[in-house]
């Protein structure tokens, strides 16, 4: 059961951003294993356990991300990366294409929400169509995100909008070529024990019918066969 991170937890944190190296890692190793890997699993488990009783026909598995970086891509960097994450998704092969739930920390705060990395661009086309056809859907869950204060819509916009959005509420979503809905926040003390767990399960829930109209979007019909 996740009972909280710690102080060193933070301090390792710090520590591999400013020594990122094998011969400091190595001589930490158990510090991340048990105040950063380990906690961060147990709380991966619990969010796990609650999304999939909310959803017990979702195929959702839980990941939580390595702390290795791709050697392939370090671009002058250390081979460590300085932040954990869990991911809460379906199993995809391109699962950065897929929805997924997130919480990530790092030394300076912590983040949480639900949207897409990487969404391949057919899957926002059949976003842009779906709402097309009804935008009824959509609009109701933007209006009760624009009338909540924990999560905000972030998006990475193409430089022109790919099609005309219906109305403006409905515009960010015509622009945007990946996006998250999430939150961000310092180091709070909630972190350092289990309120963050149903901080976490608040939101997750809240995004639960956002999750749900976006991970249905695949078996939509490819606009670009009409």
């Amino acid at each position: 059961m996740f009972t909280g991170f710690t102080d060193e937890t933070v301090d390792f944190m710090w520590g591999i951003r400013f020594n990122n190296e094998r011969t400091w890692f190595e001589s930490h190793k158990e510090t991340y294993l048990t105040q950063l890997y380990q906690p961060m699993r147990e709380l991966g488990d619990e969010l796990y356990d609650f999304l999939r009783d909310k959803r017990p026909d979702g195929g959702l598995m839980c990941k939580v991300s390595r702390i290795y970086r791709d050697a392939r891509r370090l671009h002058g960097r250390g081979p460590y990366k300085d932040h954990l994450w869990i991911g809460i998704r379906q199993p995809a092969d391109e699962w950065t294409a897929r929805p997924t739930f997130w919480f990530e920390v790092t030394p300076d705060g912590w983040s949480y929400g639900m949207g897409y990395w990487m969404p391949k661009p057919v899957t926002m086309a059949k976003l842009r169509s779906r709402i097309d056809r009804d935008p009824k859907p959509m609009e109701k869950l933007t209006r009760a995100l624009s009338r909540q204060t924990e999560f905000i819509l972030e998006t990475v916009d193409y430089k022109k909008p790919r099609s005309q959005a219906p109305s403006e509420l409905l515009a960010p979503w015509y622009q945007a070529k990946s996006f998250s809905i999430c939150h961000e926040d310092k180091l709070t003390d909630e972190l350092f024990c289990r309120d963050i767990v149903d901080r976490l399960k608040t939101g997750f829930e809240f995004l639960l019918p956002y999750y749900d109209y976006f991970a249905t979007l695949d078996g939509d019909p490819d606009p670009r066969d009409a």
